[in-house]
């Protein structure tokens, strides 16, 4: 149940610093998907929140 958490905070933070983190490469990996649906661009960054939900695990194994 945890990582479910971990995921969802860092897709929400991908979210919130996304355009940030597009430039430092991340939104851009493969498995992102970005497509126009109903006149929206759409953006969903599996990939990315996949990396960052890692790297959030480590900070909070180390702390």
């Amino acid at each position: 149940m945890r990582w479910l958490l971990v995921f969802l905070l860092a897709f929400l933070l991908f979210n919130v610093l996304q355009g940030w983190l597009r430039r430092i490469g991340l939104g851009k990996l493969p498995g992102d998907f970005s497509f126009r649906a109903g006149g929206r661009d759409w953006h969903v960054p599996l990939a990315s929140s996949v990396v960052l939900s890692v790297l959030a695990m480590l900070i909070g194994l180390l702390i």
